[in-house]
């Protein structure tokens, strides 16, 4: 991050939406709100310019959705990627998981209480992904239907399964610690043994290879 404090891009073209979310990230200590935009090109040309740590794109907007956005600022081959939260409505929103393919780290609903706000933004931040059930088991498990069971074979150990498909499932770090009796390091590194071994950027990616490859089915 530049600086102490989590710079904050907000995008949506509902000025209402722009200024509830504004108004409560600008009250939290070490989140500042340095600009808005009210679709998605200007979105994509303020990132560019301002670099703020994350940026909150709805997935509809004029001139660019948030799909594009999110491909432009965090997709496959960007360099320098931007840490991009999507916001979606959730019931109208069929489509979401190719917002994570397109380099998207979280999800958020646009009715999200603030403390939900906070920390999809603070998890971003540092480099995490907010996944949570409420947002994103639900689209993610439309992969698995849609996917057929994988030919190759699995390049997890059995305890980087149980890992992978309690991210998939929507639980924090310290939850898998608690479900499976071992250290946060633990955890940790098999997270990034899990991420190095089937390419993944996030835990949320993480989350799609469990739905896609058909492991939560296995269990």
């Amino acid at each position: 991050m530049n600086g102490t404090a989590i710079r904050v891009l907000i995008a949506d073209d509902q000025e209402l939406v722009r200024m509830g979310f504004r108004l409560i990230l600008a009250a939290q200590p070490g989140i500042e709100v340095v600009g808005e935009a009210a679709d998605g090109a200007a979105c994509v040309e303020l990132a560019r310019r301002l670099r703020p740590d994350v940026c909150l794109v709805d997935i509809r907007m004029p001139k660019l959705d948030g799909l594009d956005v999110t491909r432009a600022l965090a997709g496959p081959g960007v360099h320098n990627p931007v840490r991009v939260v999507v916001i979606t409505t959730f019931d109208q929103d069929d489509y979401v998981h190719t917002a994570l393919r397109n380099g998207a780290c979280g999800f958020l609903l646009k009715d999200a209480p603030p403390g939900l706000l906070i920390e999809a933004v603070r998890a971003a931040a540092r480099g995490d992904a907010l996944v949570s059930p409420a947002v994103t088991v639900r689209l993610l498990k439309q992969l698995s239907a849609m996917r057929p069971e994988p030919e190759a074979a699995c390049p997890l150990t059995e305890r980087e399964l149980d890992v992978a498909r309690l991210v998939a499932v929507g639980r924090t770090n310290q939850e898998i610690c608690d479900e499976l009796v071992v250290s946060l390091s633990t955890v940790k590194t098999h997270l990034a043994s899990i991420q190095q071994k089937i390419d993944a950027r996030n835990r949320v990616e993480i989350a799609a290879w469990a739905w896609e490859s058909g492991v939560i089915r296995q269990r």
